[in-house]
């Protein structure tokens, strides 16, 4: 079995990554207090390296929200860091990075996406993910270390952090449920995504530390099919059992971003070609899991307002 050494594995992707990896390999996935990358030097993150002695180091580790100064430090030079470290003490493993198809930036609408379409993202969120994914495919194509790259879509799953469009959702539909109103309110923009089931990431993070990579280092994890946000968003309140209204109300802060890239979907032709993967779990079965998980447990039935 491969000894694989799990960084971010206190995160929202890293904790599923590290279920699934538990059963398939030697994980070591020390905590964010043993091993923050954002400040770790480089000598104490190549000695860890050293230690664990891996044969594939994944990067789950990174941030959602912040200024360009966070995003670049988080994601940047973090990746840069460990490129070092890893081909200094453990020059024979492979990494993988978790990249994020905010990379892609604005795609024409209706087009998957496929990897070698022009990166030209629109956020300093995505420009720091492309700048590491570039990083990480130039080290990987120099012959220095073994590299790859799954620029992942959107994820969905239990444990999603509060920021996102879906948390901010479940938490509203519980909050209704139990207070007995009959609608809510949520600012939406008429943009399209890709949603990935969060198992499904764990799944293709597990193929990546397998498979073997040549030149086609950057590989799409998503489902191949962009849905209305409008229209995820009233799956989610039917999963929860919740009839009422969806109405127009104030948007979030983050919304602006969100908005600059109307469609998203992938192509996943390379990861079922390099990978051997290809999503398992359909939209329905992930907002299910979200809803039970984050949601049904802290609701209790009230008058005119199922649980779900």
């Amino acid at each position: 079995m491969n000894r694989v050494l799990l960084l971010g594995a206190g995160g929202f992707l890293g904790r599923h990554i590290g279920a699934v990896l538990a059963g398939h390999t030697v994980l070591r996935s020390p905590t964010r207090a043993q091993c923050d990358l954002v400040r770790m030097e480089l000598p104490e993150l190549t000695a860890l390296v050293a230690r664990e002695r891996p044969d594939v180091v994944v990067s789950a580790a990174g941030r959602i929200v912040g200024s360009g100064l966070d995003f670049v430090r988080a994601h940047v030079v973090t990746t840069a860091k460990l490129i070092e470290a890893v081909a200094v003490a453990a020059p024979g493993a492979r990494l993988v990075r978790i990249g994020s198809a905010a990379e892609y930036g604005v795609v024409p609408y209706g087009l998957a996406v496929g990897e070698d379409h022009p990166a030209a993202p629109v956020s300093e969120y995505g420009l720091s993910h492309l700048a590491a994914t570039r990083l990480a495919q130039l080290t990987g194509d120099a012959g220095r270390l073994d590299t790859i790259v799954l620029r992942v879509f959107n994820p969905v799953g239990p444990g999603m952090p509060a920021g996102n469009m879906l948390a901010r959702v479940t938490a509203m539909v519980r909050a209704a449920a139990a207070g007995g109103a009959g609608d809510i309110a949520l600012g939406l923009h008429d943009t399209y995504r890709d949603l990935v089931d969060v198992r499904d990431v764990a799944a293709a993070v597990l193929a990546a530390t397998r498979c073997a990579v040549g030149a086609e280092r950057v590989v799409n994890v998503g489902s191949g099919r962009a849905v209305a946000t409008r229209d995820v968003v009233r799956l989610l309140a039917d999963v929860a059992g919740f009839p009422g209204e969806i109405r127009p109300g104030t948007f979030p802060p983050d919304a602006t971003r969100s908005a600059a890239v109307p469609w998203m979907c992938a192509d996943l032709d390379r990861a079922r070609r390099v990978l051997g993967w290809a999503p398992a779990y359909d939209l329905t079965d992930s907002l299910r899991a979200l809803w039970r998980a984050d949601g049904a447990q802290a609701t209790r039935p009230v008058a005119g307002v199922a649980a779900g």
